[in-house]
């Protein structure tokens, strides 16, 4: 009677955690939460801060401070146009949850791939081509020279 031959690897630990939510997208009380993209936050907080400044009713802490210089280098996108524009292309993709869409036009992705790397939800949800389709849309509208 033959022996059984012992494994050649170990069994693959069950995701828990942290990897779990990015695979399946777990956002608990936040789940259906309408999000921003750092270049919508930019835009959002210099729009009230500019109307604040007109009010003379302008409160500048370290956080608020520190909050836009961060999305200053962070954003992707700095025109309004070009944000709103993105904006419209991840809107008519339904088939995303509004934080994938977030996270999209954030990351900024080169490739499906890398995109599905960083936002792991979204692999079953959209076919490579079309994500490449439309990663290579939003690249269209990033000007690099901002």
């Amino acid at each position: 009677m033959a022996q059984a031959t012992a494994p050649t690897s170990r069994t693959r630990e069950k995701i828990t955690g942290d990897e779990e939510a990015a695979a399946e997208l777990k956002l608990g009380e936040f789940q259906n939460v309408p999000t921003l993209t750092l270049s919508e936050a930019r835009l959002l907080i210099n729009a009230v801060m500019d109307h604040r400044k007109q009010q003379r009713k302008v409160e500048e802490t370290e956080t608020l401070i520190k909050t836009q210089d961060y999305l200053d280098v962070f954003a992707r996108f700095k025109v309004k146009e070009n944000i709103e524009a993105v904006e419209r292309m991840l809107t008519s993709h339904t088939e995303m949850e509004l934080f994938e869409r977030s996270q999209l036009g954030s990351l900024c992705c080169e490739s499906a791939e890398e995109a599905k790397t960083l936002i792991p939800s979204l692999t079953n949800k959209i076919s490579d081509l079309d994500l490449q389709d439309l990663l290579d849309e939003i690249t269209k509208l990033r000007n690099f020279t901002e």
